[in-house]
């Protein structure tokens, strides 16, 4: 997985915002004119979705972004609840419904997935990432380059060898 310094740059949070501006948008109809604590509700659960995704992720723990995480997560529960809601009744036409649900149910998705990586990998945030850490990864980095150097130089006796080989036979 790669490695992200802000969290504009997770697809996720991504996806999240693409969410919040379509919500947006459907909710500002004339439909919705009249109902304004649940367009406010809407709209809000659709913001603490990627809110929470940032705000986990300058918490600087893996801990704590997971934590935020689920928060998401549950609001993505929320909105798909409100826009089923708003669809029984008639709102938000199909059109405008479906969609929204989809997106809604792949930033879910992606929450989960990105959520259950998180908790199974080694990794603890960047709060603990200090300079004896930055030491460790950039000696690993030296080892994995020194391996791959050790390999190719492997690899060009081999063909050496077997070119010699060849040439023996013949």
């Amino acid at each position: 997985m790669a490695t992200y310094k802000s969290f504009e740059e997770l697809p996720v949070w991504q996806k999240a915002m693409d969410l919040a501006d379509a919500l947006f948008d459907a909710t500002e109809t004339a439909a919705f004119s009249r109902r304004y604590s649940l367009r406010d509700q809407m709209e809000r659960a659709a913001l603490s979705v990627s809110s929470n995704i940032a705000e986990g992720f300058e918490r600087g723990t893996r801990e704590e972004f997971l934590a935020f995480l689920y928060i998401a997560r549950g609001s993505c529960g929320e909105l798909r609840s409100q826009l089923a809601f708003s669809h029984r009744r008639k709102l938000i036409p199909p059109s405008g419904y479906e969609p929204l649900r989809d997106v809604c149910l792949s930033v879910s998705k992606q929450l989960g997935a990105f959520a259950a990586y998180l908790r199974d990998s080694e990794l603890k945030g960047q709060r603990h990432f200090g300079s004896k850490e930055k030491a460790a990864k950039e000696a690993e980095r030296q080892r994995e380059e020194f391996d791959q150097k050790i390999a190719e130089i492997v690899r060009q006796a081999r063909e050496r060898e077997k070119t010699r080989a060849s040439r023996t036979a013949d």
